[in-house]
C-alpha cells in the first residue's frame, strides 16, 4: 500500500472524479454532476480526498465539515483496489482533517443495502446509530 498516494481534489479532477464515481460508488446521488462538485471544492476546496495508484484514481472520499458537523459522503474504492486498505488510508486523513477542524464526532452516509460497504465502515470503527433516520427533501432549482 505504500504505492498509494492521497492527495486533495482539485477543479481539473471533477469529469474524472465523476466517472470514476459511476464505476466505483454503489448507486447516483442528486448532486453527481459537474456543478455539484464544482461548487463543494469552491465552499469546501480541501474536502474531496483522492487516493491513486500508479497515477490511476484508486478510491475517494468527501470529508464535509460545516463547522457544526463532520460528513462523510463517496467513500468509494475501485473493485480492482478493494481490500487493500484503501479505504483506510483516505479515511485517517479525513479524520484529522476533522480533528484540526475542531470536530467531535464523524457521520457517514451508507446505504442500508451496501454490505461490503458496512463493513468497510465497521472495519474503520463506525457504527450505524439506529435512533437516526435521514429524512430528505429534494430541492428545486
Amino acid at each position: 500500500m505504500n504505492d498509494l498516494a492521497i492527495r486533495v481534489a482539485a477543479p481539473e479532477d471533477l469529469d474524472t472524479v465523476l466517472a470514476f464515481w459511476k464505476d466505483a460508488a454503489e448507486g447516483t446521488s442528486i448532486s453527481d454532476d459537474r456543478d455539484g462538485v464544482a461548487r463543494l471544492l469552491d465552499r469546501d476546496p480541501e474536502s474531496l480526498l483522492l487516493a491513486e495508484r500508479g497515477g490511476e484514481l484508486a478510491g475517494t472520499v468527501i470529508a464535509g465539515f460545516d463547522g457544526w458537523r463532520c460528513h462523510l459522503y463517496r467513500l468509494a474504492v475501485h473493485p480492482d483496489h478493494r481490500r487493500q486498505g484503501v479505504a483506510s488510508a483516505l479515511l485517517s486523513p479525513a479524520e484529522e482533517r476533522f480533528t484540526a477542524l475542531g470536530g467531535r464526532r464523524g457521520d457517514a452516509m451508507v446505504l442500508d443495502h451496501n454490505a461490503l460497504a458496512h463493513h468497510a465502515w465497521r472495519a474503520a470503527g463506525y457504527a450505524p446509530q439506529p435512533e437516526w433516520s435521514r429524512w430528505v427533501k429534494p430541492l428545486d432549482s
